[in-house]
Parts: structure tokens; C-alpha cells; sequence
């Protein structure tokens, strides 16, 4: 087993940005928290009124880190910030060429997700051609006060499957006034944005930019992080675990407790019986390959499971009778 990165906080958000003297990873509380390090008027300052204005839903807690603008790049700074706690990043930047930077590291580490908003449409396009799993677009014509870190205090702190990114309301965040053709354009470009439907201020799809849900990458990143963990703890507080079929029950027992805990946050489909759908399948002592068990090894545990996924539009038809 391999040494688990930091635990995440699954609704945790780091701010990225630049300073003449850079900032090393520093968590806040609260907004006035923020206020002391940063002026009113600074970016980061602004991205972090929009994390912690969503009410009830605001995250508990964010961390912010700077690079320097002499002596540092961006590119020699990102790596460094994969292990530090958080899930959620937003970067004050919004320059095509620093999102993709952005992007290209998040992809690469496939264990976050990166949000960034823009106002131009052709930047939209150009980053749409990467076709990014873990990137998410907001297109607003006003992105001063960070539509996307609103949309993240909104949403990231349910827990990962409890909820779909569309129809969330956001504080502080106006909504655009366009017509169908107009958003279909938008979303076509792999973006989200910010409507009225039925008199409701909403976000739209709630998707990355390759077109995956928001909500089904944050539920497998919360599974796989949670079982490494999990197993981890269970190989860390025993003696030991024996190489039989009570060891590999106890491997079972830890997998199954997290697809429990997932089921109960409404991540997982349940059948017309009201039961989850999901199962593990871990073969026995003497069906794993005997150089596995010399090495000390246990490759043969799997799980599969139904997503409950969320109804995102739907059309009823009826009868009207004379």
C-alpha cells in the first residue's frame, strides 16, 4: 500500500493566486479572517466574500495560497499545491493561457476538480477543445465577483452525491438575461451559466467541460480517496491482517462500509425492493495467484455499484378531454 496524500475535505476550497511575496497554504474560518490578509478590493478577497456568502451551505472552512511573482511561475508553483487539503481550486486568474495551465495539472493529478469563469466566448471554445474531465466553465459577462466560487460555497460542501450542480441558487450572482438559442450556444461550449427558470435564479447543466456530471466525479474521487483510506486504517491499526479468508473479509468489510456510507449520502441506486445496488467480490485465499500471496499482495477485491444519478429535465404528456 502506498503512502494516502493528505485526507481531502470533500467540500474544501483553495484559492490560487500571485503576490510579490507569495503566501504559503493558510486556512480561514471566516471572511473576516480573509479581510486581514487581504484588502477588500483584491481578487482573492473577492473569490473568498463569494465561497462564504452562500448561507448555510458556505464552506466551514478555505485555504488560499500565492505564488511569487518573481522567482516563481505558475508551472513550479502548481505542483507543490497537490499536497495540501482541498478538493475544489479557483485561481484569480482568468487568462486562457493560466486556466489551461491550471487544468492541464488538475488533469494530471486526477484527484481534484478546478473551476474557472470567463466572459468571452472564444476563450470558451479554445479551452473546449481540450475537452477536460475535471474542469468546470461559468460564462457570465461579469466575472469581478467570481460566479464560481459562488457556485462552489453553494454546492461543495453537501456531501459528494447528495446533490446535482444544476438548479442552484447563488448569492450575489445576477442572472444573465438570454434567450434558448443563446444558452444552447453556451453549454455547446462546454460551459455552465446563470438563468432564470420559473422565476428561479439557477445554475445551468452543472457539467464539466468534457460533458461529465460535476456530481459523478466528485462521488468517484469520495470513493476512491474514502477506501484507500479506509484500508489504510484498517492495515495501520492491526497487528496484522493474516493472508486467509478472515484477513480478506476484513478488507471486504472495510470496502463495503464506505459503498454503506454512500449509499446513504443518495449516491447509489436502490432496485423496486428498496435495496442498494451495489456488491463486492473479493475471491478467496486459494483463488488468488500464489506469487500475490508471497509478496505479501491482495489485487482481487472489486465492487461495482448503480449511480442514482438526478433527473435534469423531463417531458409529461397528457389527455384533455371535451
Amino acid at each position: 500500500m502506498q503512502r494516502p496524500t493528505p485526507k481531502l475535505g470533500f467540500g474544501k476550497p483553495l484559492i490560487i493566486g500571485s503576490s510579490a511575496t507569495g503566501m504559503e497554504y493558510t486556512t480561514y474560518s471566516d471572511l473576516e479572517g480573509v479581510g486581514k490578509d487581504f484588502a477588500a478590493n483584491s481578487d482573492v478577497y473577492k473569490a473568498a466574500l463569494a465561497l462564504l456568502s452562500q448561507g448555510d451551505n458556505s464552506p466551514a472552512e478555505i485555504a488560499i495560497m500565492l505564488y511569487k511573482t518573481e522567482g516563481e511561475t505558475l508551472q513550479t508553483f502548481l505542483p507543490k499545491i497537490f499536497a495540501k487539503d482541498w478538493y475544489f481550486l479557483i485561481s484569480t486568474s482568468s487568462q486562457v493561457t493560466n486556466i489551461t495551465a491550471i487544468a492541464d495539472a488538475v488533469e494530471l493529478d486526477k484527484s481534484r476538480q478546478f473551476f474557472a469563469s470567463t466572459s468571452s466566448l472564444e476563450d470558451l471554445a479554445k479551452i473546449y477543445a481540450k475537452k477536460y474531465d475535471r474542469t468546470t466553465l461559468f460564462y457570465h459577462t461579469d466575472t469581478d465577483n467570481y460566479p464560481e466560487a459562488a457556485w462552489i460555497g453553494e454546492a461543495a460542501s453537501a456531501e459528494p452525491g447528495s446533490l446535482t450542480w444544476k438548479f442552484k441558487t447563488l448569492k450575489g450572482i445576477a442572472p444573465l438575461d438570454i434567450d434558448t438559442t443563446e444558452l444552447m450556444e453556451i453549454e455547446a461550449l462546454g460551459a455552465n451559466t446563470y438563468v432564470t427558470k420559473a422565476g428561479d435564479d439557477v445554475t445551468s447543466e452543472g457539467k464539466t467541460v468534457s460533458g461529465e456530471y460535476i456530481d459523478i466525479i466528485h462521488s468517484r474521487d469520495y470513493l476512491v480517496t474514502s477506501i484507500q483510506y479506509a484500508i489504510q486504517k484498517l492495515l495501520n491499526k492491526a497487528k496484522k491482517i493474516n493472508y486467509d479468508n478472515g484477513g480478506i473479509a476484513q478488507l471486504e468489510s472495510a470496502t463495503r462500509n464506505v459503498l454503506k456510507r454512500a449509499d446513504l449520502n443518495g449516491m447509489i441506486a436502490h432496485d423496486d425492493d428498496g435495496q442498494a445496488l451495489y456488491a463486492t467480490f473479493f475471491k478467496t485465499r486459494d483463488q488468488v495467484d500464489p506469487a500475490d500471496r508471497q509478496n505479501r499482495e491482495y489485487n482481487d477485491g472489486t465492487f461495482e455499484f448503480e449511480l442514482a444519478g438526478a433527473i435534469h429535465r423531463s417531458k409529461i404528456k397528457g389527455i384533455i378531454k371535451l
